[in-house]
């Protein structure tokens, strides 16, 4: 287990704001996400863990070591952290072949053991074919397994992962999430992967923290977060939700619903506790909630007419855009049947409707 306590301000300078770093959090064996916008803090918490940058304050603590403690003066050196760090950028030294980057990495260990263990990891990569290539002969998919393989040569006893699936399309990406798994179930080690991709968090992810301006601001499950997002803020960094201001006109405990009032139109929504009748609200619904139909002469419960601006057919959905930014995603088949109509209505479900703080 790694347990991470840290503060580190930077001051502001010509181009930038005053930024301060002030996050703490506990991570299991297991994938657990760093999840955020870029500047949020994300790779900052890894460089501190690494031993990269020196935080100004707290603890880091990998099983029974302590790698930095503020109060005690401790700050080991990144080469005596055991941390594996797989980079962004890959970091493969240019002028060595992937063979010869890996050796450097187990320098520490002795020759005939060193060559050992970086052939077995070559060819767990499927690397061996390539180990005489320099980095610029290889693919952006090799690059990323040989960065991996790098990082475990030295058994670490913690795997940092700086957004590894930048830059990879979506074969490869698939590759990479394949990689990662079976490196967990071979390797169990606490792994701490920085990404602000929401698909790689639900795939890889057994817990997240979520970043905004070098805080966490909500913590869980991916799928907890994704499905109860803390707040307005954090429904907008996922990037998966539809914002709507509200009024609550009405509210019945007994029956579970409520009367809404969103710009010039009225829904039901269901019932929600602590909240007054007259309170502005804020809603979210996700665009694969919304039900979407050719627009009708007489309008049914939670329909609202809205203009179609633009839209886009995948292999098996259909994403839709209408007036000021409202989505929805639908079945591709269904948009078909419907897509030559010369109007369209949106149909929220009144369970579909989340509150959320402001």
């Amino acid at each position: 287990m790694i347990a991470a306590r840290l503060r580190k301000a930077f001051p502001a300078g010509p181009d930038s704001p005053p930024f301060t770093l002030d996050v703490q959090f506990e991570a299991d064996a297991g994938v657990t996400v760093l999840f955020g916008p870029s500047g949020s803090g994300k790779t900052l918490t890894l460089d501190c863990i690494a031993g990269f940058e020196r935080p100004d304050d707290g603890q880091i603590l990998l099983d029974d070591a302590i790698l930095f403690d503020s109060a005690a003066r401790v700050f080991l050196p990144p080469q005596a952290r055991h941390c594996g760090y797989v980079f962004q950028n890959y970091a493969l030294f240019p002028h060595m072949t992937l063979r010869q980057n890996m050796e450097f990495a187990a320098a520490a260990l002795k020759k005939l053991e060193r060559h050992k263990r970086v052939t077995e990891m070559l060819e767990r990569f499927q690397l061996g074919d390539v180990g005489g290539r320099r980095p610029h002969e290889l693919s952006g998919g090799q690059k990323q397994r040989g960065s991996i393989a790098r990082a475990l040569l030295a058994r670490p006893r913690v795997l940092l992962l700086d957004e590894p699936a930048q830059g990879l399309d979506a074969a490869l990406r698939q590759e990479l999430y394949a990689i990662l798994r079976e490196v967990q179930s071979e390797f169990p080690l606490p792994a701490l992967l920085v990404t602000h991709n929401l698909e790689e968090a639900l795939e890889l992810g057994a817990q997240m923290h979520v970043f905004r301006e070098g805080r966490i601001v909500q913590s869980g499950t991916p799928q907890s977060v994704l499905d109860e997002p803390a707040s307005a803020d954090i429904a907008r960094l996922l990037g998966i939700y539809n914002l709507l201001p509200a009024e609550i006109l009405e509210l019945d405990p007994g029956r579970n619903t409520s009367r809404l009032r969103v710009g010039e139109w009225e829904i039901n929504g269901v019932y929600y506790p602590g909240q007054l009748k007259g309170d502005r609200v804020m809603l979210c619904v996700s665009p694969s909630q919304v039900l979407v139909t050719a627009s009708e002469g007489y309008p049914r419960a939670n329909t609202m007419g809205m203009e179609l601006r633009h839209a886009v057919a995948g292999p098996d959905r259909a994403r839709l855009l209408f007036g000021d930014g409202f989505r929805a995603e639908v079945d591709r088949k269904e948009w078909e049947a419907i897509s030559r109509a010369k109007g369209f209505a949106v149909e929220i479900p009144a369970a579909a409707l989340r509150l959320v703080k402001g």
